[in-house]
């Protein structure tokens, strides 16, 4: 068996996986998964989030060792968890044995405007400024984010609802935001296996930041040519046939 810690990105929870986790496992078959949420999301949305991505690492790190879970580990994570799963790798990487990164974006290798496009600000602000209800939300958010989502009618219905159990407050959705704009990733590739996945027709991530991010880095590397940012969620299948192809290329 090996041991897969999956990481959501901002604001968003371990429930947001959907039924992914389930396709994950019948591709790899050998794999045991769990979802920690981050601090301030989900389950933990009465906690800070930290203002330091490498403090949301250290906590997930932390409660999965209270948790009995020892390392290694291998890390799938989207987004703002995937800068997580890097900062993780940098300072443990005898934990890690390989990392799957999705839609990422890290200084210093993509300027701020290509790490989340300028289309998406005025539609996320304008939801922030005038109040927007939990449906708008969610709508925006999903709009946003997929592109070919099997049932997104069934998709908002459930996401309507985690928001409205575990809301995420303003705070810490910007504190989230704050983390991952100061985050400064390593110029050196972290020491663990890296596998870096994209979306052409991500709207809120340009997908050439993965693909620098992959060059820089000299990593294994494919690109979903109609998803969104959601990558599991408009096909997790072929995410979990990726990450199939790439674990039979490691030494055993």
């Amino acid at each position: 068996m090996s041991t897969w810690i999956f990481l959501r990105g901002l604001t968003r929870e371990s429930r947001h996986w959907g039924l992914f986790p389930e396709t994950f496992r019948s591709e790899v078959p050998a794999a045991q998964v769990f979802t920690p949420d981050l601090p301030g999301n989900g389950a933990l949305n009465a906690e800070t989030s930290p203002i330091h991505v490498e403090e949301m690492a250290e906590s997930i790190r932390s409660r999965l060792l209270a948790q009995g879970l020892r390392p290694p580990y291998h890390l799938l994570a989207m987004s703002l968890g995937a800068m997580a799963a890097v900062a993780w790798a940098d300072r443990h990487p005898d934990e890690i044995l390989g990392a799957v990164l999705i839609n990422t974006s890290l200084r210093p290798f993509s300027p701020f405007y290509r790490r989340l496009k300028p289309g998406s600000y005025s539609r996320l602000l304008k939801l922030a400024l005038l109040g927007a209800s939990d449906q708008d939300w969610e709508s925006t958010i999903l709009a946003l984010t997929s592109r070919q989502a099997d049932s997104p009618t069934e998709v908002l219905k459930n996401w309507v609802a985690y928001r409205r159990e575990y809301p995420v407050s303003p705070r810490n959705a910007l504190r989230q935001l704050v983390a991952a704009e100061r985050y400064r990733a390593p110029r050196a590739r972290p020491a663990p296996s890296l596998l870096i996945l994209t979306s052409q027709h991500d709207a809120l991530v340009d997908h050439s930041c993965s693909r620098q991010l992959a060059r820089h880095w000299t990593t294994a590397f494919a690109e979903h040519p109609t998803a969104g940012h959601d990558l599991p969620l408009d096909d997790g299948l072929w995410v979990a046939r990726q990450v199939g192809q790439w674990l039979r290329t490691q030494p055993t």
